[in-house]
């Protein structure tokens, strides 16, 4: 895993921004800290950040092969297949999945995308055609951000190497203010919240030459006539669900997992910890709790249980070498402009920020770990696929509260936005966006819709917050659930098959049933642990006085006297389904005035 950037240009000479590029490099250090490498030529600036985790002598970058050079940052995990369907046209000299994406380019060119089964994006600069090649992974799991200038492209893995570059502008006009307050911390597929700014979507990759970008979609989830009875459908959801983390598991340097006591979590670290046990070697796993937290937990709807009996349970099965991390809340606090610095965005607050100080963590013991993200949105893990009033809501199921967010916005760009028109066209290009067979029955042709819609926004976000913390941290975090095949499969079967005993992922639990004790197995599902000590709630409440206290930027986006009510904790709306009430609201503003001063953004 890795940095990227670069500038691409066909009247400029790209060899005289040297110092630029050097600072572009630097903003993605932590994405990179083992190695650093920029290829200049005429045309193109190839920068990238290493992080070592496959063939770490041969796999630097740029790498060159004849008239191409790449700069890649990803996993892929059918290397090995790729490498021995191109060596009678090649010849490797290095083990590095950096090689095999350069030369499966040299062979197919843009088709090489259909060939891989991972985690990227890339950039390929081709000398002799004068033009440059892009691509990004089927789910979106790795970022590409670019700039598109009357004669040049900018690209970045993250949004703080492209504010490097002086010809990227430090705004955002009213779309950015929408984004910012009636979105985020989603994100619509494709801004990038800057003016200006924009990131190649999921399954997409593009041409830049001297005509100008092309962008083409080169993946999407399908729908196809899928006839399996329910045993079959196990079995093969167990076959994807093996293959997929066994895939995961190769790396040169020590492997390791996220459990949370879970059933996805404790599902990796099962077949993990099965597959170290082959090496003779034992699994090191890793959970995040809150000090405090068991005196001042209460049950929700949401949240039924907290973890760590679940967690002791999972690691004394397995036989683990299980490591706590604890966070206090002033810790908590500290970490939210950190979180901002990493994400490049205000994001989901105390969420992101426990997520950074337990990947900090995690990296001193290993560099490479694994994670239980997006069975929930694949299989129908969530509330919102379970509840039929909320399933049937037009909107977004986790995103009810437009009419209170909009409250928050400035009146110049109130002026200029129609809130509900903003969120709800967004919605519906979504769910429009599913693709259907007129043999669905009611409810399977929603839930089609429901997946495209978690698929794309809930996903996405989520993806962003494990890929920035974690890179942050220098530490890289896969996602087996995130198999494209998997994605594919599963949009194709039924509801009733995914309910398998009127439970949420009824059917993963059926098919991974031999791999888990009952008591974990049955767990109802317990989202992402977040603090429950009041205590940051006075922390965050009184760091946002300060801020009003001041000076700030803030409130030329957003109105005082809201900000002034919120901290008086009169309401308490959800701003972001069951993540994100009242104490993260507060502190996401606060991480709002953090980016805005930090990065120099104006208001235009």
């Amino acid at each position: 895993m890795c940095g990227i950037a670069g500038a691409i240009s066909f009247t400029e000479d790209m060899r005289e921004d040297m110092k630029i590029y050097e600072k572009m490099q630097t903003a993605l250090i932590r994405r990179g800290p083992d190695q650093r490498g920029i290829v200049l030529t005429k045309e193109a600036a190839m920068i990238h950040t290493r992080l070592a985790v496959i063939d770490i002598s041969g796999g630097r970058q740029p790498m060159t092969f004849g008239r191409f050079t790449i700069v890649y940052n990803g996993e892929l995990y059918n290397t090995d297949e790729i490498r021995k369907e191109l060596c009678d046209e090649f010849e490797f000299t290095t083990h590095s999945d950096t090689e095999v994406v350069l030369k499966s380019f040299a062979k197919w060119g843009e088709d090489c995308v259909e060939h891989f089964n991972g985690i990227f994006a890339f950039a390929v600069y081709d000398s002799e055609r004068h033009r440059a090649f892009f691509a990004r992974d089927r789910i979106g799991v790795k970022p590409f951000f670019y700039c598109l200038k009357s004669d040049k492209l900018i690209f970045a893995s993250e949004l703080s190497a492209l504010l490097e570059h002086p010809e990227v502008p430090h705004e955002i006009d009213s779309t950015g203010a929408a984004e910012l307050l009636l979105i985020s911390p989603a994100r619509t597929a494709g801004c990038g919240v800057i003016r200006g700014v924009d990131e190649l979507k999921s399954g997409c990759c593009a041409v830049y030459d001297a005509d100008g970008l092309h962008i083409r979609e080169y993946w999407r989830l399908k729908a196809y006539e899928l006839n399996e009875t329910f045993e079959q459908t196990a079995e093969h959801v167990r076959e994807l669900v093996l293959d997929s983390i066994r895939r995961q598991l190769v790396s040169d340097v020590p492997v390791c997992t996220f459990l949370s006591g879970g059933l996805d979590s404790s599902i990796i670290s099962a077949v993990a910890a099965a597959e170290m046990k082959k090496l003779g070697k034992v699994l090191d796993t890793f959970s995040v709790d809150y000090k405090d937290n068991d005196r001042y937990f209460k049950a929700s709807h949401f949240q039924p249980n907290s973890d760590p009996e679940y967690i002791r349970c999972m690691a004394e099965f397995l036989g683990t070498n299980h490591h706590w991390t604890v966070i206090d809340t002033g810790e908590l606090v500290d970490a939210l402009d950190d979180a901002v610095e990493a994400r490049g965005l205000p994001g989901m607050a105390d969420v992101d920020a426990s997520m950074l100080i337990f990947c900090r963590e995690i990296k001193k013991s290993g560099t490479v770990a694994i994670s239980g993200e997006c069975a929930d949105e694949l299989f129908g893990g969530y509330p919102w696929y379970r509840d039929e009033d909320i399933r049937m809501t037009d909107g977004f199921p986790w995103a009810q509260s437009t009419a209170y967010r909009s409250r928050f916005l400035c009146d110049e760009y109130a002026h200029k936005i129609d809130a509900d028109d903003y969120v709800y066209s967004a919605y519906r290009r979504t769910a429009d966006h599913a693709m259907k067979l007129s043999t669905d029955s009611g409810t399977d042709s929603r839930m089609r819709e429901m997946t495209e819609l978690n698929f794309y926004w809930f996903m996405q976000n989520l993806l962003e917050r494990k890929d920035r913390m974690s890179m942050y941290s220098g530490l890289e975090v896969r996602v087996p659930f995130c198999d494209y095949r998997l994605a594919e499969y599963l949009y194709n079967v039924k509801w009733e098959y995914k309910d398998h005993q009127g439970r949420e992922k009824g059917l993963l639990r059926e098919a991974m049933k031999e791999w888990l004790p009952e008591k974990v197995l049955w767990r109802k599902k317990s989202p992402y642990p977040k603090t429950h000590n009041p205590a940051f709630l006075e922390a965050v409440t009184e760091k946002l006085r300060n801020v009003l206290d001041t000076k700030t930027p803030l409130t030329e986006l957003v109105k005082r006297e809201e900000l002034e009510k919120l901290l008086m904790h009169g309401e308490n709306v959800q701003w972001y389904g069951q993540l994100m009430n009242l104490p993260q609201t507060i502190a996401y503003f606060i991480q709002l005035d953090y980016w805005l001063k930090r990065f120099k953004i104006r208001l235009v």
